[in-house]
Protein backbone atom coordinates (compact mmCIF):
# COMPACT_ATOMS: atom_id res chain seq x y z
CA UNK A 1 0.00 0.00 0.00
CA UNK A 2 2.87 2.59 0.80
CA UNK A 3 4.48 1.47 -2.15
CA UNK A 4 1.45 2.46 -4.24
CA UNK A 5 0.91 5.76 -2.78
CA UNK A 6 4.48 6.60 -3.19
CA UNK A 7 4.31 5.63 -6.32
CA UNK A 8 1.34 7.85 -7.07
CA UNK A 9 2.69 10.55 -5.24
CA UNK A 10 5.87 10.40 -7.56
CA UNK A 11 3.88 10.22 -10.82
CA UNK A 12 2.01 13.07 -9.21
CA UNK A 13 4.97 14.82 -9.02
CA UNK A 14 6.22 14.40 -12.07
CA UNK A 15 3.30 15.48 -13.85
CA UNK A 16 3.18 18.84 -11.86
CA UNK A 17 6.54 19.18 -12.98
CA UNK A 18 5.89 18.27 -16.48
CA UNK A 19 3.35 21.04 -16.50
CA UNK A 20 5.30 23.53 -14.90
CA UNK A 21 7.64 22.96 -17.78
CA UNK A 22 4.98 22.87 -20.17
CA UNK A 23 3.17 26.07 -19.37
CA UNK A 24 4.74 29.85 -19.78
CA UNK A 25 2.94 33.53 -19.51
CA UNK A 26 3.44 36.26 -22.14
CA UNK A 27 3.29 39.53 -20.59
CA UNK A 28 1.80 42.25 -22.29
CA UNK A 29 5.35 44.31 -22.78
CA UNK A 30 6.67 41.15 -24.03
CA UNK A 31 7.13 39.39 -27.29
CA UNK A 32 7.73 35.69 -27.25
CA UNK A 33 9.03 33.22 -29.84
CA UNK A 34 8.85 29.74 -29.28
CA UNK A 35 11.81 27.43 -30.47
CA UNK A 36 11.40 23.91 -31.53
CA UNK A 37 15.32 21.88 -31.62
CA UNK A 38 16.20 25.66 -32.90
CA UNK A 39 14.40 26.31 -35.15
CA UNK A 40 11.53 29.07 -34.56
CA UNK A 41 8.12 27.48 -34.27
CA UNK A 42 5.65 30.00 -33.13
CA UNK A 43 5.70 33.62 -32.95
CA UNK A 44 3.25 34.75 -29.76
CA UNK A 45 2.51 38.53 -29.12
CA UNK A 46 -0.73 37.90 -27.26
CA UNK A 47 -0.62 38.20 -23.66
CA UNK A 48 -1.64 35.47 -21.43
CA UNK A 49 -0.83 31.75 -20.04
CA UNK A 50 0.76 29.29 -23.04
CA UNK A 51 2.02 25.72 -23.56
CA UNK A 52 5.04 24.23 -25.06
CA UNK A 53 6.23 20.71 -25.41
CA UNK A 54 9.07 20.67 -22.34
CA UNK A 55 12.29 19.56 -23.27
CA UNK A 56 11.97 19.77 -26.83
CA UNK A 57 10.45 23.29 -26.61
CA UNK A 58 12.01 26.50 -25.14
CA UNK A 59 10.83 30.40 -25.38
CA UNK A 60 12.71 33.54 -25.39
CA UNK A 61 11.48 36.88 -24.89
CA UNK A 62 11.59 40.17 -26.22
CA UNK A 63 10.93 43.58 -25.61
CA UNK A 64 7.82 44.99 -27.10
CA UNK A 65 7.76 48.55 -25.65
CA UNK A 66 9.36 51.81 -27.24
CA UNK A 67 13.10 51.67 -27.26
CA UNK A 68 15.47 54.32 -27.55
CA UNK A 69 18.73 55.10 -29.30
CA UNK A 70 20.53 58.26 -28.24
CA UNK A 71 23.72 59.19 -29.71
CA UNK A 72 26.71 58.99 -27.06
CA UNK A 73 28.66 61.88 -29.28
CA UNK A 74 27.34 64.02 -31.67
CA UNK A 75 27.75 63.30 -35.67
CA UNK A 76 29.74 65.55 -38.03
CA UNK A 77 27.56 66.54 -41.54
CA UNK A 78 28.42 68.63 -44.44
CA UNK A 79 25.82 71.06 -45.77
CA UNK A 80 24.91 71.78 -49.33
CA UNK A 81 27.04 75.14 -48.72
CA UNK A 82 30.37 72.37 -47.66
CA UNK A 83 29.86 73.57 -43.91
CA UNK A 84 30.09 70.93 -41.00
CA UNK A 85 27.69 71.20 -38.72
CA UNK A 86 27.71 68.86 -35.54
CA UNK A 87 24.26 66.92 -34.78
CA UNK A 88 23.09 65.53 -31.82
CA UNK A 89 19.79 63.32 -32.12
CA UNK A 90 17.97 60.12 -30.87
CA UNK A 91 15.60 57.76 -32.10
CA UNK A 92 12.95 55.66 -30.91
CA UNK A 93 11.53 52.29 -32.40
CA UNK A 94 10.22 49.23 -30.95
CA UNK A 95 10.10 45.60 -32.49
CA UNK A 96 6.98 44.69 -34.73
CA UNK A 97 8.21 41.30 -35.80
CA UNK A 98 10.22 39.37 -33.62
CA UNK A 99 10.58 36.40 -35.87
CA UNK A 100 12.06 38.72 -38.26
CA UNK A 101 14.04 40.50 -35.71
CA UNK A 102 15.49 37.50 -34.80
CA UNK A 103 16.46 35.89 -38.17
CA UNK A 104 18.26 39.41 -38.99
CA UNK A 105 19.85 40.12 -35.93
CA UNK A 106 19.84 37.18 -33.82
CA UNK A 107 17.43 39.05 -31.31
CA UNK A 108 20.89 41.39 -30.33
CA UNK A 109 19.42 44.81 -28.92
CA UNK A 110 23.08 45.97 -29.27
CA UNK A 111 22.91 45.11 -33.32
CA UNK A 112 20.07 46.59 -34.00
CA UNK A 113 20.87 49.63 -32.18
CA UNK A 114 24.56 49.73 -35.21
CA UNK A 115 21.70 48.67 -37.87
CA UNK A 116 19.06 51.91 -36.92
CA UNK A 117 21.94 54.36 -36.31
CA UNK A 118 23.47 53.36 -39.54
CA UNK A 119 20.71 53.73 -41.15
CA UNK A 120 19.47 56.75 -39.78
CA UNK A 121 23.19 58.06 -40.14
CA UNK A 122 22.76 57.72 -43.95
CA UNK A 123 19.64 59.44 -44.60
CA UNK A 124 20.72 62.43 -42.42
CA UNK A 125 24.12 62.80 -44.60
CA UNK A 126 21.38 62.76 -47.47
CA UNK A 127 19.46 64.98 -46.33
CA UNK A 128 21.72 67.68 -45.32
CA UNK A 129 23.49 67.18 -48.31
CA UNK A 130 20.34 68.89 -50.16
CA UNK A 131 20.04 71.82 -47.32
CA UNK A 132 21.87 75.16 -46.07
CA UNK A 133 22.98 75.58 -42.46
CA UNK A 134 19.95 77.87 -42.29
CA UNK A 135 17.48 75.18 -43.05
CA UNK A 136 18.86 72.44 -40.97
CA UNK A 137 19.02 74.56 -37.90
CA UNK A 138 15.22 76.05 -38.24
CA UNK A 139 14.15 76.70 -41.06
CA UNK A 140 13.82 72.71 -42.41
CA UNK A 141 14.53 71.14 -38.79
CA UNK A 142 10.88 69.60 -38.63
CA UNK A 143 10.58 68.39 -42.61
CA UNK A 144 14.55 66.79 -42.09
CA UNK A 145 12.93 64.98 -38.80
CA UNK A 146 9.49 63.69 -40.87
CA UNK A 147 11.50 62.55 -43.69
CA UNK A 148 13.73 60.67 -41.88
CA UNK A 149 11.58 58.94 -39.72
CA UNK A 150 9.42 57.73 -43.23
CA UNK A 151 12.75 56.43 -44.88
CA UNK A 152 13.94 55.43 -41.48
CA UNK A 153 11.08 53.15 -40.95
CA UNK A 154 11.06 51.84 -44.10
CA UNK A 155 14.82 50.38 -44.35
CA UNK A 156 13.78 49.30 -40.38
CA UNK A 157 11.34 47.37 -41.51
CA UNK A 158 13.14 44.54 -43.13
CA UNK A 159 14.82 44.01 -39.30
CA UNK A 160 11.36 43.70 -38.04
CA UNK A 161 11.74 47.01 -36.08
CA UNK A 162 9.56 50.18 -36.30
CA UNK A 163 10.76 53.50 -36.15
CA UNK A 164 8.15 55.67 -34.24
CA UNK A 165 10.28 59.18 -34.33
CA UNK A 166 13.62 60.57 -35.66
CA UNK A 167 14.49 63.76 -33.45
CA UNK A 168 17.23 66.08 -33.67
CA UNK A 169 18.20 67.30 -30.03
CA UNK A 170 20.80 69.61 -30.93
CA UNK A 171 22.03 71.00 -34.78
CA UNK A 172 25.52 72.97 -34.09
CA UNK A 173 28.22 74.52 -36.09
CA UNK A 174 32.04 73.50 -34.93
CA UNK A 175 34.29 76.14 -32.80
CA UNK A 176 36.19 76.92 -35.39
CA UNK A 177 33.02 77.50 -37.99
CA UNK A 178 31.28 79.03 -35.05
CA UNK A 179 33.19 81.90 -34.33
CA UNK A 180 33.37 83.31 -37.81
CA UNK A 181 29.54 82.89 -37.77
CA UNK A 182 29.55 85.20 -34.63
CA UNK A 183 31.70 87.39 -36.01
CA UNK A 184 30.03 87.99 -39.05
CA UNK A 185 26.39 88.21 -36.90
CA UNK A 186 28.37 91.16 -34.67
CA UNK A 187 29.37 93.10 -37.48
CA UNK A 188 25.62 92.68 -39.49
CA UNK A 189 24.05 93.79 -36.19
CA UNK A 190 26.64 96.64 -35.64
CA UNK A 191 25.53 97.85 -39.14
CA UNK A 192 22.04 97.50 -38.12
CA UNK A 193 22.76 99.66 -34.93
CA UNK A 194 24.48 101.89 -36.45
CA UNK A 195 21.78 102.66 -39.38
CA UNK A 196 19.50 102.32 -36.19
CA UNK A 197 21.07 105.51 -34.69
CA UNK A 198 21.49 107.54 -37.81
CA UNK A 199 18.07 107.39 -38.34
CA UNK A 200 17.43 108.24 -35.08
CA UNK A 201 19.34 111.17 -34.84
CA UNK A 202 18.14 112.43 -38.23
CA UNK A 203 14.40 112.19 -36.55
CA UNK A 204 15.71 113.44 -32.85
CA UNK A 205 17.14 116.63 -35.48
CA UNK A 206 13.59 116.80 -37.51
CA UNK A 207 11.28 116.46 -34.09
CA UNK A 208 14.16 119.47 -32.33
CA UNK A 209 13.74 121.46 -35.32
CA UNK A 210 9.65 121.00 -35.03
CA UNK A 211 9.36 122.01 -31.69
CA UNK A 212 12.11 124.87 -32.17
CA UNK A 213 9.62 126.27 -35.34
CA UNK A 214 6.33 125.51 -32.82
CA UNK A 215 8.37 127.63 -30.18
CA UNK A 216 9.11 130.48 -31.65
CA UNK A 217 5.14 130.88 -33.60
CA UNK A 218 3.91 130.64 -29.92
CA UNK A 219 6.47 133.20 -28.53
CA UNK A 220 5.35 135.30 -32.16
CA UNK A 221 1.59 134.80 -31.24
CA UNK A 222 2.20 135.81 -27.50
CA UNK A 223 3.88 138.63 -28.22
CA UNK A 224 1.08 139.83 -30.99
CA UNK A 225 -1.13 139.05 -28.21
CA UNK A 226 0.08 141.05 -25.57
CA UNK A 227 1.31 144.21 -27.64
CA UNK A 228 -2.38 144.14 -29.15
CA UNK A 229 -3.33 144.01 -25.01
CA UNK A 230 -1.13 146.54 -24.31
CA UNK A 231 -1.89 148.88 -26.97
CA UNK A 232 -5.90 148.34 -25.57
CA UNK A 233 -4.63 149.06 -22.17
CA UNK A 234 -2.77 152.16 -23.36
CA UNK A 235 -5.19 153.46 -25.73
CA UNK A 236 -8.09 153.43 -22.44
CA UNK A 237 -5.83 154.73 -20.42
CA UNK A 238 -4.99 157.65 -22.48
CA UNK A 239 -9.09 157.73 -23.03
CA UNK A 240 -8.92 158.24 -18.97
CA UNK A 241 -6.46 160.44 -19.22
CA UNK A 242 -8.12 162.67 -21.80
CA UNK A 243 -11.18 162.69 -20.56
CA UNK A 244 -9.62 163.72 -16.86
CA UNK A 245 -7.69 166.51 -18.52
CA UNK A 246 -10.54 167.30 -20.49
CA UNK A 247 -12.84 167.83 -17.25
CA UNK A 248 -10.46 170.05 -15.38
CA UNK A 249 -6.80 170.68 -16.92
CA UNK A 250 -5.66 172.57 -13.80
CA UNK A 251 -5.77 169.70 -11.66
CA UNK A 252 -4.67 167.29 -14.33
CA UNK A 253 -1.05 169.07 -14.88
CA UNK A 254 -1.08 169.85 -10.56
CA UNK A 255 -1.58 166.14 -10.32
CA UNK A 256 1.02 165.07 -12.79
CA UNK A 257 3.44 167.06 -11.13
CA UNK A 258 2.83 165.69 -7.59
CA UNK A 259 3.54 162.61 -9.37
CA UNK A 260 6.53 163.24 -10.78
CA UNK A 261 7.82 165.11 -7.32
CA UNK A 262 7.10 162.05 -5.59
CA UNK A 263 9.03 159.67 -8.63
CA UNK A 264 11.99 161.91 -8.29
CA UNK A 265 12.07 162.22 -4.55
CA UNK A 266 11.93 158.79 -3.42
CA UNK A 267 14.05 159.12 -0.15
CA UNK A 268 15.62 161.77 1.61
CA UNK A 269 19.22 161.09 -0.25
CA UNK A 270 17.80 162.35 -3.54
CA UNK A 271 19.30 164.72 -5.20
CA UNK A 272 17.97 166.98 -8.50
CA UNK A 273 19.94 169.89 -10.41
CA UNK A 274 17.85 171.94 -12.54
CA UNK A 275 17.58 175.20 -13.23
CA UNK A 276 15.50 177.77 -10.96
CA UNK A 277 13.46 178.79 -13.57
CA UNK A 278 12.70 175.22 -15.01
CA UNK A 279 9.15 174.10 -15.82
CA UNK A 280 9.60 171.47 -13.36
CA UNK A 281 9.02 173.69 -10.02
CA UNK A 282 6.23 175.39 -11.79
CA UNK A 283 3.69 174.47 -9.26
CA UNK A 284 6.08 175.00 -6.40
CA UNK A 285 6.77 178.78 -7.91
CA UNK A 286 3.33 179.41 -8.73
CA UNK A 287 1.77 178.44 -5.47
CA UNK A 288 4.81 181.21 -3.93
CA UNK A 289 3.96 183.42 -6.65
CA UNK A 290 0.31 183.45 -6.39
CA UNK A 291 0.92 184.30 -2.59
CA UNK A 292 3.52 186.91 -3.17
CA UNK A 293 2.02 188.96 -6.02
CA UNK A 294 -1.00 189.14 -4.23
CA UNK A 295 1.14 190.34 -1.49
CA UNK A 296 2.78 193.00 -3.84
CA UNK A 297 -0.79 193.27 -5.54
CA UNK A 298 -1.87 194.77 -2.23
CA UNK A 299 0.61 196.59 -1.59
CA UNK A 300 0.86 198.51 -4.63
CA UNK A 301 -2.67 199.22 -4.15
Amino acid sequence: MRERLSLLVGIGLFLVAVLSMSLFTVDQRQHALVFQLGEVKEQISEPGLHMKIPLIQNVRYFDSRILTLDTTEPERFITSEKKNVLVDLFVKWRIVDPKLYYISVGGDEARAKTRLEQTVNAGLREEFGKRTVHDVVSGERNKIMDEMRVKADQDSRKIGVQIVDVRLKRVDLPAEVSESVYRRMEAERKRVANELRSEGGAEAEKIKADADKQREVILAEAYRTAQMVKGEGDAKASAIYAQAFGQSPEFYAFYRSLEAYRSSFKSKSDVIVVEPNSEFFKYLKSSGGRSGGSDSGKSGK
